[in-house]
């Protein structure tokens, strides 16, 4: 082993010291590798040459302010360049040799500086033009699926995703299965990058640059292909689409702003992947895609695609925010309103959708707000069109439509912002009130029995007696009511004969004993309340229902 090459630089050594190593380490492995005589001493040299740079480039990490090595490390990528490019290496196995370790190395120094970011994406791209496709996208996929943790930071990643496009377009055989197995190294590079990096990292507007590039040349990929597996690598650009939108929204509001021009961008892609903005709010055209582009058996792959439907809802959002946005994508969004407040089924499935923005916890809160103003706006369903359906199932609905509403609780008590709070309340109560009475009040007590929020508890269990309120005062006191009409009426009595179910659920908790105090004395009181309301009522004859009592809780008090 040359002890020329395997000594480490110091922070203090001088570039042009650092250069001229580099120059005659380069060379000698060219020689090693051109002759073929000994493999293990080309491997050996190879290896040496990458424990050199990237000793310089670890010195960077713990010396980030140090000008003279940002100098070195431009210098040394310039070599590199130099090298690769000049005519005299004209023997591909050279090339290729270098290939397996040089894009890593290059993209370990362009966390230094702009300008080496710069000149090692030229690296990158010289290697991509050289090389094997096939072979450039195994050891892109590996150099983006294991940096050390020095390095996980946007301007490491970005000359290495720039080169999947070019290497995309140039794979002829099996380009689905290629892609395929590319994506999601990809995607799972760019969420890391995204929770891990700075909320105000500039860096990210270049990284999902290079993430629509992708799309760009997938879909060219696309045009090239027919029958099957046209379907399939659209079904699965249409998936990549999805997710880069959600990773795209997440952050601060400083992000959100950076965002507008790249769901624009993202929204070209809606059409010629077969989606619509119906589809996408109602779920529908999720899962078309991921029958289409995985099915049976790929959980490799979904596992990257965790965001997609929190993608296709703030795809829609976009179009609700910007007009500019819903044109891209060819959606007309007053059409896709009067559609949903039409239909009961399609307005309960976009709720389900909406969840996502308002669960995530890495969304600005601007999106937040535009959700549940959408949710307001499709709720107000026109009365004409309100089904007459009390007696049917929708016990299938019930999943859905809890842990819609547990979503909006959740801005209901956490949200920081007034308006937003009211807002959301007000799409909680409109919720509510579309569904059919029993599944209300199936609900209601769902979200009661699993309810972990005192304060909140007592807000569903006030909306419980304005419910026996309003079927009150449709109900005219006792004494003008003939003994015939009373008899007729005791089925119409709902509310009133089933609050009583829910307040001894709260005093009398499914685990036994009294309710804790003073932790759940809002929910206490506010059932007592309820209880009291309906003693009142029943005294005044608007409550016509056989007498009760709570077990265990008012012992002897009748209804």
């Amino acid at each position: 082993m040359d002890p020329e090459t395997t000594d480490l630089p110091t922070p203090c050594t001088s570039s042009a010291a650092v250069v001229d190593r580099l120059r005659r380490s380069l060379s000698s492995c060219s020689q090693l590798i051109q002759t073929g005589v000994d493999f293990r001493k080309s491997e050996q040299s190879l290896s040496d040459l990458v424990l050199f740079l990237n000793s310089i480039s670890d010195s960077f990490v713990r010396e980030p302010e140090n000008q003279d090595l940002e100098n070195a490390s431009f210098q040394i990528l310039t070599e590199i360049r130099l090298f690769i490019t000049s005519s005299s290496v004209d023997q591909q196995a050279v090339i290729d040799a270098l290939s397996f370790e040089l894009p890593k190395t290059a993209a370990r120094f362009a966390c230094v500086s702009p300008r080496c970011m710069e000149v090692a994406q030229s690296i990158v791209d010289c290697f991509t033009d050289k090389c094997s496709p096939r072979d450039m996208l195994s050891i892109l996929c590996e150099a983006i699926g294991s940096p050390r943790d020095a390095f996980t930071v946007p301007s490491y990643f970005a000359p290495l995703l720039s080169g999947f496009p070019k290497v995309f377009v140039s794979i002829r055989r099996r380009q689905f299965e290629q892609v395929k197995a590319a994506v999601p190294v990809i995607l799972n590079a760019l969420k890391a990058i995204v929770l891990d990096s700075d909320d105000k990292d500039a860096d990210l507007g270049d990284i999902f640059h290079k993430a629509n590039c992708i799309a760009d040349s997938m879909k060219a990929v696309c045009l090239e292909l027919e029958g099957k597996d046209n379907e399939k690598l659209c079904a699965l650009l249409g998936l990549f689409v999805l997710q880069i939108t959600a990773l795209a929204s997440m952050g601060i509001e400083y992000r959100l702003a950076h965002s507008s021009p790249l769901v624009l961008k993202l929204s070209h892609f809606l059409q010629s992947c077969g989606l619509s903005y119906l589809g996408l709010i109602m779920g529908t055209d999720v899962e078309k895609l991921l029958g289409i582009a995985v099915g049976d058996g790929g959980d490799d792959l979904v596992g990257c695609f965790s965001d997609i439907w929190l993608g296709a809802s703030i795809l829609v959002i976009w179009g609700y925010k910007s007009n500019e946005v819903a044109l891209a994508a060819g959606a007309d969004l007053v059409a896709l309103k009067d559609e949903l407040q039409s239909s009961r089924i399609k307005r309960w499935h976009a709720v389900g959708m909406l969840k996502h923005v308002l669960l995530c916890l890495y969304l600005p809160l601007e999106l937040k707000k535009d959700a549940i103003n959408f949710l307001l706006s499709i709720m107000y369903a026109k009365l004409s069109q309100m089904p007459n359906d009390e007696n049917e199932d929708y016990s299938t609905y019930m999943p859905t439509l809890c842990s819609a509403l547990q979503a909006i609780q959740v801005v209901i008590m956490y949200a920081t912002d007034v308006i937003l709070r009211k807002n959301a309340f007000a799409a909680f109560k409109e919720l509510l009130a579309d569904c059919p009475t029993s599944l209300r009040f199936d609900i209601l007590r769902a979200l009661i029995k699993d309810g972990d929020s005192s304060s909140m508890i007592a807000v569903l269990l006030d909306c419980v007696r304005e419910e026996v309120r309003l079927e009150s005062s449709k109900s005219p006191p006792a004494s003008k009511v003939s003994k015939a009409e009373s008899e007729g009426s005791q089925g119409t009595i709902f509310w009133s004969s089933s609050a009583l179910e829910l307040v001894e659920l709260v005093l009398r908790p499914p685990g036994g004993g009294p309710p804790s105090l003073p932790e759940h004395s809002d929910a206490v009181l506010s059932a007592l309340n309820l209880y009291r309301f309906i003693l009142i009522k029943e005294s005044t004859g608007h409550l016509k229902q056989e007498k009760a009592t709570i077990p265990g809780c008012f012992p002897g008090t009748a209804w």
